[in-house]
């Protein structure tokens, strides 16, 4: 009987370890890789955060002249240190541009592959796999 209850929840622990890990998702899962985006707008909100850090701009659309929000994923924090990033290398209020892959859904969201901050081009730590 304990042998039991020793084996339940040392199943549980497991399943509850592996949770994150069903909850990440590949690039191909999310991204159509097939339509890239470039914007250049102004940086709205930063969050360095794990699994993926994002980084969201106003960009102006040039058809209709309406402002959209769009948020871009990256890399963790720390694939970002590797890429030349610090923590205050992009502010809210600065204009950068970004090059990506759009969302596979249609919303203002996607996968960012490089950004140009203050004249530097920047690798974004892309599940993609590409960078400058």
């Amino acid at each position: 009987m304990k042998a039991r209850l020793t084996a339940a929840v040392v199943g549980i622990a497991l399943l509850a370890l592996a949770a994150p890990a069903f909850a990440h998702h590949s690039f191909s899962a999310e991204f159509d890789g097939t339509k890239p985006v470039t914007f250049t707008g102004v940086v709205t909100k930063i969050e360095w955060t794990n699994p993926h850090s994002w980084f969201y701009i106003d960009v102006k659309d040039p058809k209709t002249g309406k402002v959209e929000n769009w948020g871009f994923e990256t890399g963790n924090p720390v694939a970002l240190i590797r890429q030349g990033w610090k923590r205050d290398t992009m502010k809210v209020g600065m204009v950068v541009t970004v090059e990506g892959t759009r969302a596979k859904d249609g919303t203002n969201k996607g996968n960012a592959r490089n950004f140009t901050v203050d004249g530097k081009k920047l690798g974004a730590a892309s599940s993609e796999g590409t960078n400058p």
